[in-house]
């Protein structure tokens, strides 16, 4: 492990594999390890960092509410550490709102965008859907295993929970193992729900593609044409009937659509 800083705050990272850099940057509670196999796939072409964002894994816990600028600086503050002038970024979820911030204050940092079950935030994105609501509204008062397993769930999706058991037991363990605090949980969720990019996004200069589970019920899946919309030229891919995570569900199809991608 290795350590940035950005305004006296400690950022954890790691590097995986050698060649052109790709920053992952995760979402609401998940930390560095909590990406499934897709890092891995990716490391075999590309230099991966991977870091823990504030408030979750070995990084600090400052006090909070965040905003998604400071956490935008932390991204970068990683790059700089790990001596990258230009990266490839994929963000997902609150990452993905981390991402577009990085793009859009920190353009010459970033060669290619890919932006994985998100928004461009704001009152004009589509809200999430209802059982997201509700999951979120229940979360902080249940007990604590309760809680993790409700929001795997909820994240994974009805096709993840009814085709695939072994990995809601695998995704559940990780987050009884590594889940944050609820005070560094509540200070992210604040910075996700005070983001609002969309008057600006369309200044997005970098080559993207928008990823997208089909049933995602934490984020409404016509954000993915939203922002194909908002960017120019950006593309979408569209995995039907999966649901926000995605990504770590579906990595070994992913990770050859994010690849082809980068290297076009």
């Amino acid at each position: 492990m290795s350590e940035a800083t950005n305004d006296g705050v400690r950022i954890a990272y790691e590097v995986l594999g050698d060649g052109e850099p790709l920053l992952f940057v995760h979402g609401l509670g998940y930390d560095r390890r909590g990406w499934g196999p897709l890092p891995a796939l990716l490391a075999a072409d590309f230099q991966v960092l991977l870091f823990d964002n504030r408030g979750v894994g070995e990084s600090d816990v400052p006090e909070g509410p965040y905003a998604v600028s400071q956490m935008a600086a932390d991204a970068v503050a990683v790059l700089d550490s790990a001596g990258v002038e230009r990266a490839h970024v994929l963000g997902v979820s609150l990452g993905g709102y981390i991402a577009q911030e990085i793009a859009l204050t920190f353009p010459d940092r970033v060669r290619k965008l890919v932006l994985g079950s998100t928004a461009p935030g704001g009152t004009r994105s589509h809200p999430m859907p209802q059982a997201g609501l509700e999951a979120f509204g229940r979360f902080p008062a249940m007990e604590r295993e309760a809680g993790l397993r409700l929001m795997v769930e909820t994240s994974l999706g009805a096709h993840g929970v009814r085709e695939r058991p072994e990995l809601v037991e695998e995704i559940f363990a990780y987050r009884l193992e590594r889940a944050p605090t609820l005070a560094g949980w509540q200070a992210q969720a604040y910075a996700g729900a005070t983001f609002d990019a969309y008057d600006r996004v369309p200044g997005i200069a970098a080559p993207t593609l928008v990823i997208q589970g089909g049933a995602d019920t934490v984020v409404d899946p016509r954000n993915a044409d939203l922002l194909a919309e908002l960017i120019p030229h950006a593309q979408v891919e569209v995995v039907p009937e999966r649901g926000h995570l995605v990504v770590w569900e579906e990595a070994e199809l992913l990770a050859p659509v994010v690849r082809e991608f980068l290297r076009s």
